[in-house]
């Protein structure tokens, strides 16, 4: 009870701020675009061109630890995307969109804010190693099997300039990049700089999630039901469960244990719904599946914690 109380409720209590404040309207939609705004395309790119190029890309880069997350999401959208179409009578774009929740899970604003609560800020050069692929992977995969479905009978070159176009210009993408960028120059920048890079990243995780909470304000769960508990239940339960086991069994050390488990716990992002709102399919899942899954991974992440040395 002391973990649940010390470690992840802080992180759901600054969500619940923000889906409280735009619910009794001291924060207006546009208030809740503008900072989401700033966090997601400004004050995380920066948090993560900072932690990236600062990383030792040797010795974070474990292979293990990086197949054993990266194999749990991929069975999971495809656990997801098959279940949609198969289970559920959902059509091939529909599933895709679907089987992106199981996918994408929340890395970035709870899973770094929860691992760092419960193991500190050292214990998070694993996540940010995950977090640095994390987009690209994910969005890569997605976009790539939603285009070769929508292209039935189209020729497949034509999906390479899609897919690189729409994950190239991803703000967190950016900033990954150029991370890695003076990591591998050895790039040392001016002190005014490095300063204000520390302020924005700072900045970060509060108003990312504070941010959530009021963007989850708007995600009303309604309809589909059965389909939402089965995207959640790939989400907290199947993905963890994978990652946990190929992780025992590739014998992740201790310190990737704890980042790829931890992270495998977190609920669907709110990039979910980005991406079913892209392609205009299965919408409604996908935000109710975030609204539901963020709740009730107070408890399962709680759980899983147990699970973890």
């Amino acid at each position: 009870m002391q973990t649940l109380i010390s470690v992840i409720l802080p992180v759901f209590v600054l969500i619940g701020f923000g889906y409280v404040a735009v619910w009794r309207g001291y924060f207006t939609a546009s208030n809740v675009d503008g900072l989401m705004r700033y966090a997601t395309s400004f004050a995380v790119p920066v948090l993560l061109f900072r932690a990236i190029s600062g990383l030792d890309l040797a010795v974070e880069y474990d292979l293990p630890m990086m197949a054993s997350f990266y194999a749990g999401a991929t069975a999971s959208f495809l656990a997801g995307m098959f279940g949609a179409r198969w289970l559920f009578g959902r059509d091939w774009e529909d599933s895709v969109a679907i089987g992106f929740t199981g996918l994408f899970s929340n890395s970035l604003l709870l899973g770094l804010a929860i691992t760092e609560r419960a193991f500190g800020a050292e214990a998070l050069a694993g996540n940010f190693a995950i977090v640095s692929i994390h987009a690209p992977f994910c969005y890569g995969l997605g976009i790539t099997v939603m285009e070769v479905v929508r292209a039935r009978g189209k020729s497949r070159l034509a999906i390479v300039p899609t897919v690189l176009r729409a994950v190239f210009s991803n703000a967190l993408i950016l900033g990954i990049g150029l991370g890695f960028a003076v990591n591998l120059t050895q790039l040392t920048l001016p002190a005014p700089v490095s300063v204000a890079v520390d302020l924005m990243a700072e900045s970060a995780l509060p108003a990312a999630l504070f941010a959530m909470g009021g963007v989850l304000f708007r995600y009303r769960p309604e309809g589909d039901i059965r389909v939402i508990l089965y995207c959640c239940a790939v989400s907290l339960a199947l993905h963890p469960a994978i990652t946990w086991s190929l992780a025992r069994l590739w014998q992740v050390d201790t310190d990737g244990f704890r980042s790829a488990v931890l992270t495998a716990t977190m609920a669907p992002g709110v990039n979910a719904y980005l991406f079913a709102s892209m392609y205009g399919r299965a919408q409604r899942v996908a935000a109710s599946t975030v609204l539901i899954a963020t709740g009730a991974s107070v408890i399962t992440v709680w759980l899983w914690l147990f699970a973890i040395p």
